[in-house]
């Protein structure tokens, strides 16, 4: 890229590129959620209603994109006026639920829940089963906070038994 546009040296002192580099200077405070492809309804309304409330404290929801706990946290970050993010194990942005914006498709498979739990600043994980532990033990291993609402209880996971109390907590950590 040419420095003078870059800089905005257009001889008019603003350009569309000027715009783009100032905008964004900080970053955005990202939260993923992770938790079962599928599961119950009284899971299903836990992440729904964790969705929303964290729509209120980030910018951001990470997810895998694909159905049960995703898909409910989705509904309820974008019901709350949040844009979603679903990095899909797949190579097809159609596999993504209905509640994500923006869709990533990996062709990783299983190996994309690193990429989960790395866009992430906290990770809040709702119950689930091998993928989540993995996905807890990424956030260990990568020294990210992790929020274990009603799932793994493991040491170095912040255990809490409440949406409310998840929330408290992930604005401590942020």
């Amino acid at each position: 890229m040419d420095r003078a546009l870059a800089s905005g040296a257009s001889g008019t002192g603003s350009t569309p590129v000027r715009g783009m580099l100032n905008k964004g200077k900080m970053q955005k405070k990202i939260v993923s959620v992770i938790g079962g492809r599928t599961c119950t309804k009284e899971v299903e309304q836990l992440a729904h209603n964790l969705g929303k409330k964290l729509a209120k404290v980030v910018d951001i929801l990470v997810s895998g994109g694909l159905g049960g706990t995703m898909t409910a946290v989705c509904q309820g970050f974008q019901a709350g006026g949040g844009v979603t993010i679903g990095i899909l194990p797949s190579y097809n942005k159609k596999d993504a639920n209905k509640y994500v914006n923006i869709a990533l498709p990996t062709g990783l498979g299983l190996a994309r829940n690193a990429l989960v739990v790395k866009s992430a600043d906290v990770v809040v994980a709702l119950p689930g089963e091998a993928g989540t532990l993995s996905e807890i033990a990424y956030c260990l291993q990568f020294g990210i906070p992790v929020v274990s609402l009603n799932s793994w209880d493991i040491p170095g996971a912040i255990k809490v038994s409440s949406v409310d109390e998840a929330i408290k907590k992930v604005r401590e950590l942020l």
